[in-house]
């Protein structure tokens, strides 16, 4: 698999389609490899005429990675944060914005449509914030501003994503991944059992790294909230999220259109925190369908 150096930092990356055609850069989420963009989509999308480009976010997958960086914790970071002191992080999310336009540098790209799911909206989102000038569209998919005061993700939803990983046999891991999906899944499609466990022991044996995982999260939680930030974003932007999502509150993907001016909003019922294999040809209408439309505007 290809590796660049983007923004100082030594980058894993994969590209498909034709490489005249129009880029999509696809933007992960917390703790989530570049796989977890289903390789159906990135196919729907280059059978509609783009050029998909996928990378792993730093310090997950086969990026690279912040060992040793101590992330400060949770309680004490949220504290600090709503009485205005400075929390020391080891990056911020503007940080992890700037890697993803160091891929677009990297590989000569002048502009792109940027699609982010999850914490990988939220970067997507810091991109048209501070590099609008380098993005033809915003697909923000289920993710938020970052207010505080939206609903929170369900107890046990986020408690199995952020469980401390008590093995590192195959196994344990792989059960532990297929648990995650239950729990955070879309409630109103039923994956089918063979495919999610093949897909969830791909991931694992591709790479398994934790330690990344608080640091991305202390990230997030250091950026706050983006609700003033985003009034500003003249990017075209399209919001779709879930409204069964446990992890992520549909009310976040409606704030997060709210926000930014003449944003649009597209809600799927029993759509959870993942990309199902049955909504694949929907998201990548969606997607295709507001890249279009911004290109030719």
């Amino acid at each position: 698999m290809p590796e660049i150096t983007a923004n100082n930092l030594t980058l894993h990356y994969d590209e498909h389609g034709d490489p005249s055609h129009p880029v999509i850069l696809l933007v992960m989420g917390l703790g989530a490899q570049m796989v977890l963009w289903p390789e159906e989509l990135v196919e729907a999308l280059v059978a509609k005429g783009y050029r998909v480009i996928r990378y792993d976010n730093r310090d997950i997958g086969l990026s690279q990675k912040f060992d040793g960086a101590r992330a400060p914790g949770i309680k004490m970071q949220v504290i600090r944060k709503l009485i205005g002191w400075p929390a020391r992080v080891p990056y911020s999310l503007k940080d992890m914005a700037d890697d993803g336009i160091g891929v677009l540098d990297a590989l000569n790209i002048e502009k792109a449509h940027i699609v982010g799911a999850s914490m990988g909206g939220m970067i997507a989102q810091l991109m048209a914030i501070h590099h609008g000038q380098r993005m033809l569209s915003l697909t923000s998919i289920m993710s938020t501003t970052g207010n505080a005061k939206l609903p929170q993700a369900d107890k046990q939803a986020i408690e199995t994503l952020t469980a401390p990983i008590q093995s590192t046999e195959e196994e344990w891991l792989i059960e532990h991944g297929i648990a995650i999906q239950r729990a955070i899944g879309s409630p109103g499609f039923t994956p089918d059992p063979e495919r999610q466990r093949a897909r969830v022991t791909q991931t694992i044996r591709r790479s398994v790294y934790p330690a990344g995982l608080p640091r991305q999260l202390a990230a997030i939680i250091d950026d706050g909230d983006r609700t003033k930030r985003l009034a500003g974003v003249t990017v075209p932007t399209l919001v779709l999220h879930g409204e069964g999502d446990p992890l992520v509150k549909v009310e976040a993907g409606r704030a997060t259109a709210e926000a930014i001016p003449d944003a649009k909003l597209v809600t799927i019922p029993g759509w959870g925190h993942d990309l199902p294999q049955e909504l694949i040809g929907r998201l990548a209408d969606e997607i295709t369908a507001h890249a279009g439309a911004s290109a030719a505007a």
